[in-house]
């Protein structure tokens, strides 16, 4: 297939991407408002293709243990959820950063706490970035703001887990994952044969050949001393991340006087908003952090000196606010605006609460 302009949904794009860049295997469980992706994978069939696996599990346990598998192989494998469905997979999720393991998972979130409801949410953030399920591990989040970045994400993420031997994860809210714009697909890859498997992941179980001391894939470390070491290597590698793959975008930031920081749906919103208050004749501009984690913590604290005030913008209680505060360190005024329960606001909204920090200095 070569490169391809079509109109579709952001969950529809995901699928689309993971065929087009070679993954090897899906394994997911039906979950509103992301269940396209499975839906879109079985209408076109890769595996009468490409060769790519699509299966729907039995659960979200056993989708993300059979990610585990298929990851701990060498394979370019993924699986996608819904809030109360990531949940469920999140042991899975550290057992898999516990054994160093490259995979993409994909979240599009809905409303929460419980089963909640099925509107847009952002409340998986503390989730996502702080570390879901047990241990000193982190995800490399990366939080598309358009059904382009949906697409483009899927071959990054792989990308990235692959390079840094870490699970990646999409973090999209339901508002990206719904909505349909036109989107630019890649041209097909080929998937890796298994000599290049066998070449690119020499750690993986491929099968013991050439007299090589057998692969074991494990989270599990008896030995206190040897699972400080392994901890002290994550350490390491999550460190080198930080470094190396933080991503923003800025918008009118050269004149701002006021920063809205926001990711995801809310940042398009925010983006609307900042134009709304320029009429308005408040400078205003916008940081959109890209990856959540590595959070672009140097980037927001560079303002900390050049603005008046700070707000961050979220579908939310107040979550990423918490990792903008700690970036500024009290130099600047930081507040919060944001909707719960699936309520996406309105760009006058937002205009009012920066009217409000301006008044309130």
């Amino acid at each position: 297939m070569a490169e391809e302009v079509v109109l579709m949904k952001g969950n529809e794009a995901i699928a689309h991407a993971a065929i087009r860049c070679g993954a090897d295997g899906y394994f997911g469980y039906p979950i509103t408002p992301q269940s396209e992706v499975l839906e879109t994978l079985a209408e076109l069939k890769p595996w009468e293709t490409t060769g790519m696996v699509v299966l729907q599990a039995e659960s979200e346990v056993a989708a993300i243990n059979m990610v585990y598998g298929g990851a701990g192989s060498g394979k370019m494998v993924m699986t996608s959820s819904s809030s109360p469905g990531v949940s469920l997979k999140q042991e899975g999720i550290s057992y898999i950063a516990g054994a160093e393991l490259p995979c993409l998972i994909v979240n599009v979130m809905r409303g929460g706490p419980g089963l909640g409801t099925i509107q847009p949410s952002q409340a998986d953030y503390f989730q996502t970035v702080k570390g879901g399920g047990h241990g000193d591990y982190r995800l490399i989040a990366l939080a598309p703001a358009s059904v382009q970045e949906m697409a483009d994400f899927v071959s990054l993420g792989f990308e990235l887990a692959f390079k840094y031997r870490n699970p990646a994860i999409i973090l999209a809210d339901g508002v990206i994952g719904q909505m349909m714009e036109k989107v630019v697909l890649p041209a097909q890859k080929p998937r890796r044969t298994d000599a290049e498997v066998i070449e690119q992941c020499p750690w993986a179980t491929t099968g013991r050949t050439n007299g090589r001391k057998p692969n074991v894939i494990t989270s599990l470390e008896l030995k206190p001393e040897e699972m400080e070491k392994n901890n002290i290597r994550f350490q390491a590698k999550y460190k080198e991340i930080e470094e190396n793959e933080v991503r923003f975008e800025e918008i009118h930031c050269e004149d701002a006087e006021y920063l809205i920081v926001a990711f995801g749906s809310m940042a398009r919103i925010g983006q609307k908003a900042m134009e709304m208050a320029r009429e308005e004749g408040l400078k205003v501009g916008m940081l959109r952090p890209i990856t959540l984690w590595p959070f672009p913590t140097k980037a927001i604290a560079a303002y900390a000196d050049k603005v008046k005030g700070i707000l961050v913008t979220e579908l939310n209680a107040g979550q990423m606010i918490e990792d903008v505060r700690l970036a500024v360190n009290g130099k600047v005024k930081v507040e919060h605006f944001g909707r719960l329960g699936g309520i996406v606001p309105d760009p006058d909204e937002i205009v009012e609460a920066l009217a409000k920090l301006k008044i309130e200095g």
